[in-house]
């Protein structure tokens, strides 16, 4: 798959991610354990571990390496230090990785150039008006506003930043958003590259659907 330029991107429940038996702690690296073990509330431990196996599952479709040769690095540019920030497959400097989970939802995507993913569930309603100020477009909060319930268009706008935000937000970024109604997720994917969703079960890309949307 990863021939061309493209960009894998897969949305689940956490229980989903974490029934699968080949998708396992024991893949986590010894950082990743020790991050996850300092996670105190035990459905948020799910969350975290379900999202880091999830990019696991995409970077092996995506690249044909095995799961175990699947898991991401992370690297803070702010402060220098391994451990946190934003992800990557190490020897694969071309490929973006992005996760995201949220409340038993998780998401993944993976692809050429930068990407990022963002996820939460639909009937979150994103807070309060002057930290919306501060993080969202005027033009954005403006539309919302004049709606009669803007809630689900906060929402909207706001995975969207997420994942802007999250794949560097530069110039040339495609945006794609969709809420999945089986799941109860609203999900956003940024990338330089078309974006094939997985819109089947997390077990294997079903059906595919490429979009182009520009931001």
């Amino acid at each position: 798959m990863s021939g061309g330029r493209a960009v894998l991107a897969v949305v689940a429940t956490t229980a989903e991610v974490l029934a699968r038996p080949e998708l396992h702690e024991g893949l986590l690296a010894p950082w990743e354990r020790r991050r996850l073990d300092r996670t105190r509330i035990p459905a948020r431990r799910d969350d975290v571990l379900a999202a880091r196996l999830l990019v696991r599952l995409c970077a092996a479709r995506f690249t044909g390496l095995s799961l175990e040769e699947s898991g991401p690095g992370q690297y803070c540019a702010a402060c220098g230090r391994d451990g946190h920030g934003r992800p990557y497959l190490d020897g694969r400097p071309g490929l973006g990785v992005s996760m995201s989970h949220a409340d038993g939802l998780v998401a993944a995507a993976v692809g050429s150039g930068p990407v990022g993913v963002d996820v939460e569930p639909a009937t979150r309603r994103p807070g309060p008006p002057s930290v919306l100020r501060r993080l969202l477009p005027e033009a954005g909060l403006r539309e919302a506003a004049a709606l009669p319930d803007p809630g689900p268009a906060l929402l909207r706008l706001w995975v969207r930043c997420e994942a802007l935000f999250k794949a560097g937000g530069g110039p040339g970024l495609r945006l794609l958003e969709w809420t999945d109604h089986g799941r109860g997720a609203v999900v956003a994917v940024a990338a330089e590259a078309p974006v094939i969703r997985d819109v089947g079960r997390t077990g294997a890309v079903c059906k595919r659907e490429v979009s182009y949307g520009a931001t």
